[in-house]
This record gives C-alpha cells, structure tokens and sequence, in this order.
C-alpha cells in the first residue's frame, strides 16, 4: 500500500513563489513559459492499487494464521502479518469514511 502511495511522487507540487514564474526567477517580464506537466497515476489508479495491496495483506495474513494452526510458521510471523492487515484494514476504513464524508459534503452543497 506504500507503494501506491509512493507513486504520488511524480507529481508536481511547487509553491506558487517557486519555480520558473518566481518573480526574480531569471525570465524577463515578457518571456512567456510552457510548462510541462508531469502525468502521474490517476486518482482511481492509485485507489486500485490500494485496495489491491490491503486485499493482498489480509491473504497473506490468512494464509499465515492457517500456517500458524498447522505448526508450519512461528507466532512472530503470524502476528506479523496479522498486524499488517489490521493496519491495511484501518487504513481502508479511514479512505472509506473520507470519501463517504466528502461525497456527503458535496451532495448537502447548494447550487
């Protein structure tokens, strides 16, 4: 799930008072200037990516609780990976609540 998260990378987040139309940025008044927007992972990619990632913690710990009931794998790697889904499911829960909010936001907007 980091790793989605990670990807967010490649966007560009300047400050307004930074970058090449910074006033003293070394362009004259009249020089204009292109900018070439960086295309980064679109919102649905990175929420897809997510919920594949939590989806994969919560097999892997499965699988690992299954290990653990057959003597197969020690307490600490059950706990382990039981502790990563617990935080994949947290984490999901939160984006869900932040969505659902925000839509409710919008929908109470007047126009």
């Amino acid at each position: 799930m980091i790793d989605a998260i990670k990807g967010l990378g490649g966007l560009n987040l300047t400050s307004p008072l930074e970058g090449p139309n910074a006033i003293g940025g070394g362009m004259g008044i009249g020089a204009s200037v292109q900018s070439s927007a960086t295309q980064g992972p679109s919102f649905a990619d990175v929420m897809a990516n997510m919920a594949t990632d939590a989806t994969d913690a919560l097999k892997a710990a499965e699988t690992k609780s299954f290990e653990g009931i057959r003597g197969t794998a020690n307490t600490r790697e059950v706990v382990d990976a039981m502790m990563s889904a617990e935080q994949s499911l947290h984490t999901v829960t939160a984006i869900r609540d932040k969505v659902v909010s925000a839509y409710l936001e919008i929908v109470r907007m007047q126009i």
